[in-house]
């Protein structure tokens, strides 16, 4: 009886249709070997920019300190931009 058991959930699990999907459909510059470097580095850049760079920038564009930095505010693509201002005390 166990014999059997067994044969039926072999078969059921080899011979059930299986459906295989992905949420984006898979091309070949995905296996490009610089693309999966990038999936390596990826991470570490954004973590670099977060952690280091924009506490950096952050630093330099405050407006006491923007002539000693040289910093510009920058203008925005989308139109009527606005400086961050901070609240003054």
């Amino acid at each position: 009886m166990a014999k059997l058991i067994g044969t039926v959930m072999l078969l059921w699990l080899v011979l059930m249709p299986v459906r295989a999907s992905a949420h984006d459909a898979y091309d070949d510059s995905e296996s490009n070997p610089l693309r999966l470097a990038a999936y390596a580095l990826y991470p570490v850049g954004f973590a670099l920019e977060w952690l280091v760079m924009r506490p950096i920038h952050f630093m330099v564009s405050q407006p006491k300190l923007e002539p000693v930095f040289g910093h510009v505010p920058h203008e925005s693509p989308f139109g009527d931009y606005e400086p961050y201002q901070p609240e003054s005390p």
